[in-house]
């Protein structure tokens, strides 16, 4: 580890990616598994490895199911959630066959266990994967229902000690109100936590930020589709809005 410190160009040794499964579809929404789009995260996630940078990732699965619009189709919430999270594991297994067909050594860690698939989750198999240098893809939420995708990627982030997580959308940052609605809204460009609560701001959910409150880890939302954000991030460049301790 000691090389690759001294090698590295990032403010960050750990990182957290989190990414929705909607950012997997195509624009058109047509494939739910686009191979643009994860080539694209291959090529993100490799030059954030060439910083010296340690990345994790925690992955939606709303490209394929979400458990509550479920509940409209007559299945209860728990089910509907179990079935989200067996979609996050579609969306894990494919970054990491994409990741690992290009060179990238990566392994797919399950909340929920599948061994013939994946890894199950504990803290000290997810660090000892990132301390040799693997990509470690996270699936299968928290393996409990009633917990978003965006919640499992604070408390993954705080398991593994990550010194920043990154929230991928397709807006560069958090506003004051949709800005695909309203043109006017305004961008944050940093925010504190409190501040992020008490606005009740839709692009985490609160359970997310209070853990990354709580344990420090600065979030910065970005967007993940414009050209070399994710690098400028590392850098400490100033991207999208930055949530942190006041």
């Amino acid at each position: 580890m000691a090389r690759e410190q001294k090698t590295a160009r990032s403010r960050f040794k750990r990182v957290l990616l989190k990414l929705s499964g909607e950012a997997l579809q195509d624009r058109e929404g047509g494939q739910s598994l686009s191979p643009a789009i994860l080539a694209s995260i291959t090529g993100q996630v490799r030059a954030a490895r060439a910083l010296g940078v340690q990345v994790a990732i925690v992955v939606g699965g709303g490209n394929i199911f979400r458990g509550l619009p479920g509940e409209g189709h007559g299945i209860d919430r728990v089910t509907g959630d179990y079935m989200g999270m067996l979609a996050t594991m579609i969306n894990a297994l494919a970054i990491q066959a994409t990741l690992s067909r290009n060179g990238v050594d990566a392994r797919a860690i399950s909340a929920i266990a599948m061994p013939a698939l994946a890894d199950t989750f504990s803290r000290r198999t997810a660090v000892h994967h990132l301390d040799k240098g693997r990509v470690v893809v996270f699936g299968a939420g928290t393996g409990n229902p009633f917990f978003t995708t965006d919640t499992a990627a604070a408390l993954r982030a705080s398991e593994i000690g990550a010194d920043l997580l990154l929230k991928a959308t397709k807006v560069d940052g958090i506003y004051t109100e949709d800005p695909v609605k309203n043109p006017k809204a305004r961008r944050f460009t940093t925010l504190t936590y409190q501040e992020a609560l008490q606005r009740q701001l839709k692009v985490m959910d609160a359970a997310a930020f209070s853990l990354c409150q709580e344990n420090r880890i600065p979030i910065i939302v970005f967007n993940f589709f414009k050209r070399n954000e994710l690098v400028r991030a590392l850098k400490g460049e100033a991207v999208g809005t930055l949530v942190r301790a006041g």
